[in-house]
């Protein structure tokens, strides 16, 4: 992913209620088109903010919006992804908790360090506790002020590779966008059904 892609997709990202971002190309390599998985939001609001960002980066490229809630039955069929079923923190012992499901199947992890750090931390041992192989480890949990508000920006790192993977995403609490913007950033590596023997 060339670095204007990597610019085009965390923009598309940062919009209100965005779950996850598809992008598809041209035998030439030239982006194609673009699916946005949203909830919780107007769709044909965020189609029109997301043509006019594509616009600005892929005029060519097709937009299309689809809302979660709509997409989960219709797709019953097609490979299941990690969700995100609860996070947590221990305001005591400042714990984070992040609990993940997948095929049925639940995993749990507890990370100390705050609540972006930690909620982050959290969210790879629960992918491990799924019996997913990570190789990557967390270099930056960090909360960006922007003009449409707070989101977390996650960073990843292969102990094999300097390639970072970024992740972004927008809640209301920073514990829930930190383990989401890891997942975000793991979507690819996970769609791929990366799992141990």
């Amino acid at each position: 992913m060339s670095p204007t892609e990597e610019d085009f997709e965390l923009e598309l990202r940062s919009l209100p209620g965005v779950l996850n971002v598809g992008i598809s190309h041209r035998e030439s390599g030239d982006v194609d088109g673009v699916k946005l998985v949203i909830h919780g939001q107007d769709c044909a609001a965020i189609k029109t903010i997301a043509s006019q960002i594509a616009s600005l980066y892929y005029p060519d490229a097709t937009v299309s919006v689809e809302d979660a809630s709509q997409v989960v039955p219709a797709n019953a069929g097609a490979s299941p992804r990690v969700a995100l079923v609860r996070a947590d923190f221990n305001a005591e012992d400042g714990v984070c908790e992040v609990q993940l499901a997948y095929e049925g199947r639940t995993g749990l992890g507890r990370a100390g360090s705050g609540q972006l750090f930690g909620g982050a931390e959290a969210t790879l041992t629960a992918l491990r506790d799924l019996g997913f192989d990570v190789p990557y480890y967390l270099l930056a949990a960090v909360s960006v002020a922007t003009v449409r508000g707070w989101p977390v920006i996650v960073t990843l790192r292969s102990p094999s590779s300097d390639r970072d993977m970024l992740g972004i995403a927008q809640s209301e609490r920073d514990l829930v966008s930190a383990s989401m913007a890891t997942l975000d950033a793991l979507n690819r590596f996970l769609s791929n059904g990366q799992k141990n023997d």
